[in-house]
């Protein structure tokens, strides 16, 4: 079955680069591993982190022209403090152009250690090229590839069996196809596509449920600095402005161990998207011209979306009518039911926003409208009595409009943000806060926010507790202090917030905290450590089996969780991490546990890696399941879930074939104790064991 469905299309060489030497530091190619770690939430829930890591190696592959990047984009990786920011921008005035990336270490404030953080994403752009026509840059660039990627699980899922129900029934064949082709130019242009067919998904050219051959097919054509046009994108793109309440896509943290920098976002405007992700992007066209000091921004987006529609009955024209009862983000359509939400109903979008930056570039005022038309009425709590209390303020009918205003000040060491939204229903959506160099060793930041019960926003993801900005208020609270011998970092935050109304697993009003605390130590360069505690306290629903229609009890649960972390680099050849991490849950007067010992090893021979975990996981209940993030094949994301008692085991291989040319093996295994089975519905598997390879080449022209 797998070499009917592994398709070798060309491939490309991408995201290498050359090592450069200098007198202290030297470029290098990105850990992007212990990157991840260092500022990837703390990785206890169920989500779907591609586009975080997406964006970090679209950085990485189009570094920041340290000439040219303005505060928005160096602060947004997460990596240099207010004052540092203030010294590097400060010098380049003073100076002029960094003539060597390694300039950096004559800017007053700058480490080494930062300097060794940063150096992977920015570099000294090569003007020359942008003299040449736009076509003969793009057909004679080198930055292009053609990336294709498959893999599947080893053990057959019910969904491809005779014993599935007709809801669990697969209907396309096992296995999974990714292609992606892009060809770009640092801050210039950017064309491509993607396309991705899922295990179960049907490879298939059938309009009538919009699906051509691959399931999934994303597309863009992105164009910048164009005269006064600073942004032209053509196809799929994002869009980030203000602090992500209205607009938020790209590169957003969230609370974890960067516990100050995280909680501010950058006016990162129009971005092309990527992604596999199939939701949460626009498809159209937006650009962005600058008049003077102001940016204007303009887009307009018609895309279909997946969902599921219900007929009610029209009691006055005795028809009926249909509307859209629930939203499907999954992107997966594999059975009858899955393929029959695709797309059924249409978006459109049209919407603006203009940016004014003051002569000292130290304040931006952003001012955002959003208008969005369903071609079907949304209809919320249509199931029952329960659902129509807890949904009441929930989005309803086929408009909706957002208008905004947000700010950013930076004044001396200290960086002031906020944003605040109307939605059409009236309710309010406002944030807040400041980020702040207080000392060389000192960074603190705060802020405030406040999402009504009835504020609606349907592509903003600023920051909070909650998935999204609606029915919450809190006030967070970050630190980070790194004394005169820079070996210790210690990182930490409390955060407050409450839940006015009903929300997911809590039938009544609710509030709670969530404390996190870390601290590191570079023993040197080549051996780290650090130790991570983190506590949530926070209401949930007692399990009930009327729970579908009756208002259960609520009890408050405490989550415990414990990180002991050690790495050990060898020069050039060998790594070795070892991880343990346990939880506790405490609810209803039952604690429950659960643990991982993670051991991974790591051989680099130029030419050849190799990477190898073996881990041991014991977890009582879903409630502590166990997070770790996996290394895997190029531009593939993997936390996967440790839960029950067992093994998780792996092995990656890349082997660089030429210099246009790669190939990555990834084979990876499940192996559970007292169990007979794996997972349920279409993907469950007779056994106890689950395993999954996949395979990747990429080629450069």
């Amino acid at each position: 079955m797998l070499r009917n469905h592994l398709i070798f299309w060309g491939g490309i060489l991408c995201l290498w680069i050359c090592p450069l030497q200098a007198q202290n530091i030297q470029k290098p190619e990105i850990d992007l591993d212990s990157f991840i770690q260092e500022l990837f939430p703390v990785q206890d829930e169920d989500l779907n982190y591609e586009d975080i890591y997406e964006t970090l190696f679209l950085l990485y592959s189009n570094p920041l022209n340290l000439n040219r990047c303005t505060r928005d984009e160096l602060q947004s990786l997460f990596i240099l403090s207010e004052k540092q920011l203030n010294s590097f921008f400060e010098y380049r005035e003073k100076n002029g152009n960094f003539l060597s990336i390694y300039e950096l270490q004559a800017v007053p404030d700058l480490d080494l250690i930062t300097i060794n953080k940063i150096l992977p994403f920015v570099s000294i752009e090569d003007l020359g090229a942008k003299s040449q026509p736009l076509l003969q840059r793009i057909l004679a660039e080198k930055n292009n590839y053609l990336l294709l990627r498959y893999s599947q699980t080893l053990e057959e899922k019910k969904g491809f069996t005779e014993e599935a129900t007709p809801s669990q029934k697969y209907l396309g064949s096992p296995g999974k196809l990714y292609a992606r082709f892009r060809i770009s130019h640092v801050r210039d242009f950017s064309l491509g596509f993607t396309l991705e067919k899922d295990d179960g998904e049907q490879y298939i050219w059938d309009p009538d449920t919009r699906r051509y051959g691959m399931d999934y097919v994303s597309y863009h054509a992105f164009f910048q600095n164009k005269g006064r046009f600073k942004a032209i994108a053509l196809g799929d793109y994002q869009i980030q402005f203000g602090q992500g309440l209205l607009l938020a896509g790209g590169f957003g943290l969230g609370k974890g161990s960067e516990s100050v920098q995280a909680v501010r976002r950058s006016n990162l405007g129009i971005r092309p998207f990527t992604s596999v992700l199939e939701s949460g992007f626009f498809r159209g066209g937006a650009v962005t011209y600058n008049v003077g000091p102001i940016d204007i921004t303009g887009f307009y987006s018609r895309i279909r979306r997946d969902g599921t529609l219900s007929e009610a009955t029209d009691t006055t024209e005795a028809e009926f009518q249909a509307f859209i009862e629930t939203l499907q983000s999954t992107g997966l359509h594999r059975t009858e039911n899955e393929i029959n939400a695709k797309g059924r109903f249409k978006e459109q979008t049209v919407g603006g926003n203009l940016l004014f930056r003051n002569g000292r570039k130290n304040l931006e005022i952003g001012a955002i409208f959003i208008h969005t038309n369903y071609n079907l009425p949304f209809v919320r709590g249509s199931q029952s009595a329960k659902d129509s209390i807890v949904d009441q303020f929930e989005f309803s009918g086929k408009t909706n409009y957002n208008i905004g205003l947000n700010f950013n000040y930076n004044w001396q060491n200290f960086s002031f943000f906020g944003e605040g939204a109307r939605s059409k229903s009236g309710g309010i959506g406002f944030l807040g806060g400041f980020v702040s160099s207080l000392s060389d060793q000192v960074e603190m930041s705060m802020l405030y926010r406040s999402y009504d019960r009835d504020f609606h926003t349907f592509f903003g993801s600023a920051f909070g507790e909650g998935t999204r900005n609606i029915n919450e208020s809190g006030i967070y609270w970050g630190i980070k202090i790194t004394p005169i011998v820079r070996k210790l970092q210690i990182a930490a935050y409390y955060d407050w917030f409450k839940f006015p109304w009903l929300r997911f697993r809590i039938d009544a009003p609710s509030d709670g905290y969530e404390f996190l605390s870390r601290v590191s130590y570079s023993f040197s360069r080549k051996i780290k450590a650090y130790a991570q505690f983190r506590q949530e306290v926070k209401d949930r629903n007692i399990n009930s089996e009327d729970s579908q229609t009756a208002f259960r009890e609520i009890f408050t649960g405490t989550k415990r969780n414990f990180l002991i972390n050690f790495d050990y680099q060898a020069e050039k050849i060998f790594r070795v991490q070892t991880r343990v991490q346990f939880s506790t849950f405490d609810f209803n007067s039952v604690r429950t546990k659960g643990f991982a010992l993670v051991q991974d090893f790591g051989f680099d021979f130029g030419k050849l890696r190799l990477d190898f975990r073996y881990s041991l996981f014991d977890t009582d209940d879903f409630d502590n399941r166990q997070y770790v993030y996996e290394k895997d094949v190029l531009w593939s994301f993997s936390i996967p879930a440790y839960n029950g008692r067992g093994i998780r085991s792996y092995a990656l291989l890349r082997y660089q074939i030429t210099r246009k040319i790669d190939v990555w093996l990834r084979y990876a295994r499940f192996d559970y104790q007292n169990q007979d089975t794996v997972s349920s519905g279409g993907e469950e598997t007779q056994g106890n064991t689950r395993s999954e390879i996949r395979a990747q080449v990429r080629f450069e022209f």
